[in-house]
């Protein structure tokens, strides 16, 4: 992903998560307004491909089944956010990855309210 302090991912880094050494720049863009990353790696696929523009709505409503922003275990990560009973859970969409437990819903900055590939206006999906 890219943008607001999440530019690449560490070599090694979960193939859906961003590098969070920019701290400063995340903390930026805590604001109301919405900011576009770019998606990394597979985790979230097949509904989100590696290149994909992703737009994050900060104060954007969260329920079960919705696509959220989070800092989790020290990582940015974007993922499907589930409720299973009084928990709630990061859920990838790719098997190959484990869901992970949220101590809280604080941990999540935002939530997708649109994908677009680069170049493919009639590829754009909404998420609102």
């Amino acid at each position: 992903m890219s943008g607001c302090g999440c530019e690449t991912a560490a070599p090694g880094a979960d193939a859906g998560n961003c590098s969070s050494g920019q701290d400063e720049e995340a903390a930026a863009c805590s604001g109301s307004e919405a900011f576009a990353l770019r998606v990394i790696g597979h985790s979230m696929a097949p509904e989100f491909s590696e290149g994909e523009i992703i737009l994050i709505e900060p104060d954007g409503a969260l329920h079960h089944g919705c696509y959220v922003l989070a800092q989790a275990e020290g990582e940015w990560t974007f993922r499907q956010l589930q409720q299973r009973g009084s928990d709630w859970w990061l859920h990838p969409l790719n098997p190959a990855w484990p869901d992970q437990k949220l101590p809280d819903l604080s941990v999540v900055h935002g939530r997708i309210i649109q994908a677009a590939v680069p170049g493919r206006r009639k590829l754009t999906r909404h998420y609102v």
